[in-house]
């Protein structure tokens, strides 16, 4: 570690949002000096790995939570919009970092594979068809296909529909503008880039304890874990990022906005298979609809994954339970997070999700042959010794009092600031790390505002759509769409294909 004792900024974590943060400041004001501590020995080793979450940029493409059915009988589009719109985000900024030659190949990190969503049996067949039909209208789902016809859905998903007994209604969507997205591997390059402009970047180290100095900046007490010695850092702005190590962090800043605040850690594993004569007969992201009492994180779908230039497949994810709050925590995580504060909200969410609790002892009992026999509702002739259990990272769920009432479980993500911004915490889970830009515009919002308007013309410049709402002007969409693909090297769904003809 440095030895300077000050800095203008700390990054804690060194995930794919402190990378980002970092990215985005660096290119508005490059005089300020960030500093980042992490706490495992390299870049992207917890959530952002790209063995710990299933690489899908959300965009609302398939996920078929991000859309309701309302009382009423029509679709609700707008968290699939509001979804959307933030991945586009993020893709013009990874496109400027290309074309600003600070990203030398975005192969490395994003790929185009279709995203589908697959369903049986009538009800979810129809809904299918209503939900294609709100979205397929819409410029930002532009090339969304649809079809309830067997031979068709065969060429879409071979491996899907080889053997496949057809003995109610089936029906697909399909749209070729997906990506899968090594969210690991673009951690790691924008932190080597970090690097090269000055960044101190400090792995195998944790920050203890932060608290307020009487300035109003904050003093950060930092251990270092290979030998023990231990600094205290003195920061204008510190970013809390540490995936699930951020409530404790936030909870010893002792700011008012992190009061009453409360987490549930669920893990998640996958099936993976890695047999390259079953791999090639699967090219997609596929989401089905979620099994009754499941979190909303817990969506099955079969994924084709680009990790290191090779292939694979995950299905999953299979829900678990640690008290841990990061794959690598302390299984003394939860209890410890519990304070008189959130209280309450614990029990009440407790009280409030049995449905859930139930879910999740059923998942832990799982055996590999019942895994297997899920993964047969996708893949009906899968065979056992062609799969492996892969345990992927851990997502702490945000409980607080809403207007719900108290002990509300949130599924999402969530920032959290002091009222003066010198401090903010990212919360929650999925989509995340897909939408990583939007949310750490939005940090920089709340905690900057006095510079927003001399920084404008840079996020501009960065993100041509910043202060558009894109679904409000289709040509926008259109012109954002080619230069991104371009830049990103995605092949782009032609403009011929009848976004509205039903198979």
């Amino acid at each position: 570690m440095s030895k300077q004792t000050k800095t203008d900024v700390v990054l804690i974590g060194a995930g794919i949002m402190s990378a980002t943060l970092g990215s985005l400041l660096k290119e508005l004001v490059p005089d300020w000096e960030i500093t980042v501590f992490e706490r495992r020995g390299s870049a992207g080793e917890e959530s952002s790995n790209e063995w710990n979450n299933a690489g899908t940029g959300h965009s609302s493409l398939c996920e078929l939570n991000y859309t309701t059915e309302k009382p009423d009988g029509s679709i609700d589009v707008s968290k699939a919009n509001k979804v959307n719109e933030e991945f586009q985000v993020s893709k013009q900024f990874w496109s400027y970092l290309v074309n600003s030659n600070l990203i030398r190949s975005p192969r490395d990190f994003i790929v185009p594979v279709p995203h589908m969503s697959f369903v049986q049996g009538e009800k979810d067949v129809t809904f299918l068809k209503k939900r294609f039909e709100a979205l397929s209208v819409n410029p930002l789902f532009e090339g969304m296909e649809f079809s309830d016809v067997p031979a068709k859905l065969a060429e879409w998903i071979p491996l899907m529909m080889k053997d496949r007994k057809v003995d109610q209604p089936i029906a697909a969507t399909r749209i070729e503008t997906g990506t899968d997205v090594n969210f690991g591997a673009l951690t790691r390059i924008l932190f080597n880039q970090l690097k090269k402009q000055n960044v101190d970047i400090n792995f195998n180290h944790n920050v203890d304890d932060i608290k307020r100095a009487n300035d109003g900046s904050w003093e950060l007490k930092v251990r270092n874990m290979e030998n023990g010695s231990k600094d205290r850092i003195n920061a204008k702005f510190v970013f809390i990022g540490g995936g699930g190590g951020s409530l404790h962090l936030l909870q010893k800043t002792g700011i008012p906005e992190g009061k009453g605040i409360g987490g549930f850690p669920v893990s998640g594993l996958f099936m993976v298979c890695k047999k390259p004569e079953v791999v090639a007969q699967h090219r997609a992201k596929v989401y089905g609809q979620a099994p009754v009492g499941a979190p909303p994180m817990s969506v099955p779908h079969l994924d084709t994954r680009v990790i290191d230039n090779k292939e694979s497949l995950f299905f999953g994810p299979f829900a678990g339970f640690t008290p841990k709050f990061l794959k690598y925590g302390s299984n003394m995580d939860l209890i410890t997070s519990v304070k008189p504060h959130n209280l309450t909200n614990m029990l009440a969410a407790g009280a409030k999700n049995m449905s859930l609790t139930t879910y999740l002892v059923k998942q832990l009992m799982l055996s590999k042959e019942q895994r297997m026999e899920a993964l047969r509702e996708f893949i009906p002739n899968a065979k056992s010794e062609d799969w492996e259990l892969l345990v992927a990272g851990q997502r702490v769920q945000i409980i607080k009092e809403t207007n719900a009432g108290k002990g509300t479980l949130q599924f999402g993500t969530e920032v959290i600031n002091a009222a003066d911004g010198s401090v903010a915490a990212l919360l929650g889970a999925s989509p995340g790390a897909s939408t990583a830009v939007s949310v750490m515009l939005e940090v920089i919002n709340n905690c900057f505002p006095q510079h927003m308007k001399e920084w404008e013309p840079k996020l501009k410049e960065m993100i041509p759509s910043y202060g558009a709402k894109l679904l409000q002007q289709p040509e926008l969409i259109k012109q954002i769409n080619a230069t991104t693909n371009e830049a990103l090297g995605l092949v782009s769904k032609k403009s011929s294909t009848s976004a509205s003809a039903l198979a």
